[in-house]
């Protein structure tokens, strides 16, 4: 706090990096929030979380190949990063990747896949949880 009241003193310049700050704080906030929501009821066909405690922002997931389809059986390993910065998540999509290789119309040859809610119909309303659902 002491920084920022520092930084304030600079005039408008100062505020900005003030609210970038907050921003910021505030898409680890809503990270942290689901991925206790995630703990706290997981999902029966999917999990997710930080790959790393030091790194919250980078998490690993998995999910289950649906009953019933050529993936029924199959667990598949995903990696999502994200983004940083004033326009930051849950303003913008994570970027969300198969790590495993699969053959999948929607998803290329890196493991990215292509979901409308991870592109132009993301909204700050969708967590986590809800894409991980959609995916699977």
């Amino acid at each position: 706090k002491i920084l920022v009241r520092k930084r304030l003193r600079g005039g408008q310049r100062a505020l900005g990096c003030a609210r970038r700050e907050r921003a910021m704080d505030m898409g680890l906030m809503r990270i942290k929030k689901e991925h206790a929501k995630l703990l706290e009821d997981p999902p029966s066909t999917c999990s997710a979380g930080p790959a790393h405690p030091d790194t919250p922002r980078s998490w690993n997931a998995v999910v289950l190949g649906p009953p019933d389809s050529p993936y029924e059986g199959g667990v598949f390993r995903l990696r999502i990063d994200f983004p940083s910065g004033d326009q930051g998540y849950p303003l913008r999509p994570p970027r969300v990747a198969f790590v495993t290789k699969i053959f999948h119309p929607n998803i290329n040859d890196s493991g990215g896949i292509c979901l409308d809610i991870l592109k132009k119909q993301w909204t700050p309303a969708l967590t986590i949880p809800k894409v991980l659902l959609s995916i699977c």
